[in-house]
């Protein structure tokens, strides 16, 4: 891609994570769930305009749809293009302060006076000697989940309307809020990006491509316990501490995300919230396999069943809620969605890796609502922390991959 496509890459990319757009599950049932996040919606918004990009439009929650029209008059299929804008709850992302290492040359890197991001720990830094690194001032996460997607996308764009020479047909962007807490496809108006398919650029090492993804469900479990003046406790008192805890050891101990990978499901306990009186547990449940992720749910029943037998009816209670399934079950029988990213993938980067989503993307859940979507790399790393860094040479890369898409799909 041409030096000045790069250049405008990195400055959108950098202006982008310069918008806090950090979700809430607080907010739960408010889209979006922060208001902060339309900030950026309404710049891109007209970022897209001044582009002049066609149907540019932003719905009252803060999703941006925008099309490119087709420069071929043949029948082809209209495909999209997906990013989110909110970054994660877990880390803060208000006052990002990135800085450019060029030529990064193998060592460990420090980001502030408290912290350093080692070789050791993050030994993938040794994939990108020689690169040019996007890095934080280690009190804030980066934001290239999602934003280096979005500028990829939106580079994208703008080099295939300095390129009318490059066919393709009709192209479709969205970007939407609320990723992150698992509300970005909830209210993504599907009819109305009207495409036969599209991708996510949502994922993480150059040269990923993702179409299986876990199954996923959330647990909040709650136990009710029976305070009683501790001196006179006996036979009397129900500590909901000690029974939250029963909870938690009964949960297999190698089945955590500490103890697994590839293929392997887990439960997580996210948070934990205790006195005598009243504990909540929150878990998130994990798995590839639909057989095995409803075991796992049925797993947490008989917690659940045994507890209450012990203690009495009514002192642990669940709330069990599906949040979205592998996509690969509506994309097994339709190949060439998947055959088209690998090669446009294979010819930006030599090589593509198929892997397996440990977590999920928006379009694992616009997969079961009718628009089929693999998620394709977006070259950021150690995603949700203060250690997160993207490559300028793998963002050039997705963007690439976009363009090879819009021609692929346009034989």
């Amino acid at each position: 891609m041409e030096k000045q496509f790069t250049e405008e890459l990195v400055a959108r990319f950098l202006k982008y994570v310069g918008f806090d757009t950090q979700s809430s599950e607080e907010n739960e049932g408010k889209c979006p769930s922060t208001q902060k996040q339309m900030a950026l919606a309404e710049a891109l918004r007209d970022e897209l305009s001044q582009m002049g990009l066609q149907d540019v439009e932003m719905d009252e929650h803060g999703y941006v749809y925008a099309t490119l029209p087709a420069n071929d008059e043949k029948d082809i299929p209209t495909i999209g293009f997906i990013a989110h804008m909110d970054t994660s709850p877990d880390c803060s992302g208000k006052d990002i302060h990135p800085r450019i290492i060029r030529n990064y040359d193998g060592q460990d890197i420090v980001l502030s006076n408290e912290v350093t991001t080692r070789v050791s720990q993050f030994p993938e830094l040794r994939d990108h000697v020689g690169e040019d690194l996007i890095v934080t001032d280690g009190t804030t996460l980066l934001g290239a989940d999602d934003k280096a997607g979005i500028a990829e996308i939106v580079t994208a764009m703008q080099w295939l309307q300095a390129h009318p020479e490059v066919k393709h047909g009709k192209v479709r962007v969205v970007f939407n809020p609320d990723e992150e807490i698992g509300m970005g496809a909830h209210l993504f108006d599907v009819e109305k990006f009207g495409c036969q398919w599209a991708y996510t650029m949502d994922g993480s090492e150059v040269g990923e491509l993702e179409y299986e993804n876990f199954n996923a469900a959330s647990a909040k479990v709650v136990i009710k316990g029976r305070n009683v003046h501790p001196g006179y406790a006996k036979g009397k008192m129900l500590n909901a501490c000690l029974v939250a805890n029963e909870f938690v050891m009964a949960m297999p101990a190698n089945e955590r995300p500490e103890t697994t990978d590839g293929y392997e499901g887990f439960f997580h306990l996210t948070q934990m919230n205790a006195t005598v009186e009243e504990a909540t547990l929150s878990y998130i449940i994990r798995d590839h396999d639909r057989s095995k992720f409803e075991a796992r749910k049925r797993g947490i029943m008989a917690v659940v069943n045994y507890l209450n037998e012990r203690y009495g009816e009514g002192t642990v209670s669940v709330n069990l809620r599906d949040q979205y399934y592998n996509m690969i079950e509506k994309l097994e029988d339709k190949p060439h969605i998947t055959d088209i990213a690998r090669k446009a993938i294979e010819e930006a980067c030599g090589v593509c890796h198929v892997i397996p989503i440990r977590g999920g993307t928006d379009g694992a859940q616009l997969s079961f609502r009718g628009l089929p979507c693999p998620n394709i790399f977006a070259g950021g790393l150690n995603f949700h922390g203060r250690n997160e860094f993207v490559p300028i040479q793998s963002m050039e890369k997705a963007t690439e991959v976009v363009v090879n898409i819009c021609k692929l799909a346009a034989l």
